[in-house]
């Protein structure tokens, strides 16, 4: 059980990313069900009625989907803890966090019950929600704070509550817009979850303030730490959403005096504040497995060391040989001490998932800087290709996504020396690595989306939903990236790197949604969207051309 634990550490984030983004869909319907919808149902209408029953659908769907990825991530830790501490399963349970999420179960599996039963209108499943908020909170780090507890638990609440209102409300709502017709009902649910989603706004940011005095506590923490820098991350994507928020509520109070010439760009907005609002969702659960800055007081990174970091230089474009790199510096170290000793068994220098990072030198180093800087050319050709595409007087330029899979060849045979295929390590030794895992969950994002963005702009492909395929892989590539790991045991070391893969996932989130609105959207919009993310991508290229280790 012990080679799982690098794993294990990855799979319960991108599992508490499912488990947060479905509980905000959940109680989001619920809240958005009692409070916008509800409301202004009484005539009776047959538009209304359909709200009705599909909000309560996607509340059943999404809190199944949260019970499933619960038990899941219950069972991972439970298994990991008895395996680790050689204790059984039932005092395994018995831990605050599995007695949390038992009460998580258990309450929402009665309002799982009472939606399928389509009881959607029951008071109860309102106080149902709200016990699952509350259930949550006792796994956060304000349950876990020996000082000022009850007003971090407070503020944490708020916090969890305001986004499950204001992202959780937004699939329901994109119901609302697509299916009622115009007129004063759509224009009051409209006005309802626009109030309620400033309501949101304003306690998910005085929540937050409070939450980064008592978490990060200092300005050197915010920028000198991994939790600070995913927090500034998180802001970035926060403050993206008010950006589509602000057109929506404009578009909203249009439609109120009866103005609906923006409700096609209202809908698009929707759709991509779903689709950053859940990636913010998995920063946060990512935010959640790492201490608070205030807690890290030693291997902070300070500015002069960012700076320096981040001072541009040319890129090497040469790579080392592969038996320079420390791995196999030190099995040769390993191999010649059982060969002086003969009674010595033989010993790998690493053994992946073990918790042990991998060995690193200066090679390692000049290895994985090589790695960026071929990537970023790749990924810089691409975007400038896409460009000249756009331009319509360069219509050879639309096979740029075949760069794609050289970029994925080139990172299947580079990205890690020390494993399969061109490592000494088996495949079922790699696949015990996080950080191999993430590279080669990448490489399928990358050739997946490449053969179908070529395929459409091709002709070979002229179904309407494969040219959806791109932007929605290139978002969840964005946000894998958003929770990707490295194994080095440095932690500032680590925090400058992670640092530099930051604004490469926002770019990359950036560019995907403005790929679909570019496809969703009509008229200028359409235009400037097409312009950018290809102009999104060449800033990716760039800060890969740039990056560095030293």
């Amino acid at each position: 059980m012990t080679f799982l634990l690098d794993i294990f550490g990855f799979l319960t984030v991108l599992l508490s990313g499912f488990v947060r983004s479905a509980q905000c869909v959940y109680v989001g319907s619920v809240a958005f069900l009692f409070l916008a919808a509800l409301p202004i149902a009484r005539n009776g209408s047959e538009a209304n009625a359909r709200l009705i029953a599909m909000t309560g659908r996607i509340a059943l769907i999404s809190l199944g989907a949260m019970l499933a990825f619960l038990s899941v991530n219950l069972w991972a830790h439970t298994a990991i803890l008895a395996g680790t501490t050689d204790g059984s399963y039932i005092n395994a349970l018995g831990g605050t966090y599995a007695s949390a999420q038992l009460l998580r179960l258990g309450v929402g599996t009665v309002a799982f019950l009472l939606l399928l039963s389509r009881r959607a209108t029951n008071p109860l499943l309102l106080a149902l929600a709200l016990t699952d908020i509350g259930a949550g909170i006792a796994t956060s780090h304000a349950a876990a704070r020996l000082d000022n507890q009850l007003i971090l638990i407070v503020t944490t609440a708020l916090h969890h509550l305001g986004a499950a209102v204001w992202i959780g409300g937004l699939p329901a709502f994109l119901y609302a817009l697509a299916t009622l017709p115009k007129g004063p009902d759509l224009a009051r649910i409209g006005l309802r979850f626009s109030t309620l989603s400033l309501i949101s706004v304003l306690a998910i940011a005085a929540s937050g303030i409070v939450m980064l005095i008592y978490y990060v506590g200092s300005v050197e923490a915010m920028y000198g730490t991994a939790y600070g820098m995913m927090l500034g991350t998180k802001s970035v994507l926060f403050f993206t959403l008010l950006g589509l928020g602000f057109f929506n509520s404009r578009a909203v109070r249009d439609l109120a005096a009866g103005n609906g010439r923006h409700l096609l760009r209202l809908r698009r907005f929707v759709e991509v504040e779903i689709g950053i609002g859940i990636t913010v969702l998995f920063v946060a659960a990512s935010i959640t497995s790492l201490p608070p800055a205030v807690d890290l007081t030693e291997g902070r990174a300070t500015l002069a060391e960012i700076a320096e970091r981040l001072t541009p230089q040319w890129p090497a474009l040469k790579s080392p040989d592969k038996s320079s790199l420390a791995f196999y510096e030190e099995q040769r170290a390993a191999a010649a001490t059982d060969a002086a000793d003969a009674s010595s068994a033989h010993m790998q220098v690493y053994v992946p998932g073990s918790g042990v990072p991998l060995p690193r030198n200066a090679e390692d180093i000049a290895w994985s800087e090589y790695n960026h800087h071929w990537a970023g050319v790749f990924v810089l050709l691409i975007g400038i290709l896409a460009l000249l595409e756009r331009t319509g007087r360069a219509p050879w330029a639309r096979h740029w996504p075949l760069l794609f899979i050289g970029l994925a060849g080139f990172l299947f045979m580079r990205s890690e020396a020390e494993g399969w295929p061109i490592g000494s390590l088996s495949l079922a030794e790699s696949l015990r690595d996080p950080e191999f895992v993430q590279h080669k969950l990448f490489m399928v994002l990358i050739t997946g989306f490449a053969g179908f963005e070529w395929s459409v702009r091709n002709g070979v492909l002229r179904r309407a939903w494969a040219s959806y395929v791109f932007p929605l892989l290139s978002a969840i590539g964005g946000m894998m990236l958003l929770t990707h790991s490295h194994s080095i045991a440095n932690v500032k070391e680590l925090l400058l790197i992670e640092m530099t893969h930051l604004p490469i996932a926002v770019l990359g989130i950036w560019a995907a949604w403005s790929r679909w609105l570019e496809l969703r959207l009509e008229g200028p919009g359409r235009a400037v969207c097409g312009w950018l993310w290809p102009s999104f991508f060449c800033l990716v290229g760039l800060c890969l051309v740039l990056y560095r280790e030293i």
